[in-house]
């Protein structure tokens, strides 16, 4: 049965799931924290790194994780334009913590850069990572990006990277770049019940209702 260990790596979150002796790595943080995760990854037999979503805070090491260690990276096709420029598709915000975040990942968009990385495998709703020795599929969760995908881990819980966010508090994602889909993925991820929510920000938690009194209704 896989298991899920977080990496965190400041305000982020990487996660590494682990299924007998193969491993895969969900997301890459930011560049400083590169030789963290690296050090982490070698301990295991990691055979694919995904990424929930090519913002610049979730595929900064792509490039350098990938060469180091020898494995593709996968993303869902719609977020291949944003590698080379993460303005591509507009965020927006409502809340004022969202409106502070989104501010600073505007800013962050402008000065840092992604080193350069070219996707091998495209992941869609559905898909099985079983080929990668891990019994996990693919599920699609739109509207933080285009392409934002998340991880069913069999038995454990769901990686769910920006499509829901517990920065300051648990709540579906405070920056969006479509705010309907968005709000259908916080409800598809409702609907999976008990499970434990690994966010691409903040700690994990149970699963709940996400559209419940929320206030970005």
């Amino acid at each position: 049965m896989p298991k899920v260990e977080r990496i965190q790596c400041g305000n982020g979150n990487c996660y590494l799931v682990k299924d007998g002796d193969s491993s895969i790595l969900v997301d890459t943080a930011r560049t400083k924290y590169q030789e963290r995760i690296l050090e982490r990854c070698r301990q295991e037999h990691v055979r694919l790194i995904v990424l929930t979503h090519t913002h610049m805070d979730h595929c900064q090491n792509a490039a350098f994780l990938s060469e180091q260690l020898q494995v593709p990276v996968a993303i869902a096709k719609e977020d291949e334009e944003l590698i080379a420029d993460n303005m591509k598709q507009e965020l927006k915000a409502v809340t004022l913590p969202g409106k502070i975040v989104l501010a600073a990942s505007i800013q962050s968009f402008h000065k840092d850069v992604i080193p350069p990385f070219q996707a091998e495998v495209f992941l869609k709703e559905g898909d099985s990572l079983e080929a990668y020795g891990i019994h996990a599929r693919v599920i699609a969760l739109p509207g933080h990006t285009n392409g934002s995908i998340g991880i069913d881990v069999e038995g454990d819980g769901l990686i769910v990277g920006d499509a829901l966010m517990n920065m300051f508090y648990p709540t579906v994602s405070m920056l969006y770049h479509n705010r309907e889909e968005m709000l259908k993925s916080a409800e598809k991820i409702s609907g999976f019940g008990e499970r434990v929510i690994y966010f691409g920000h903040g700690k994990p938690k149970k699963n709940r209702n996400w559209m419940k009194g929320n206030n970005q209704l």
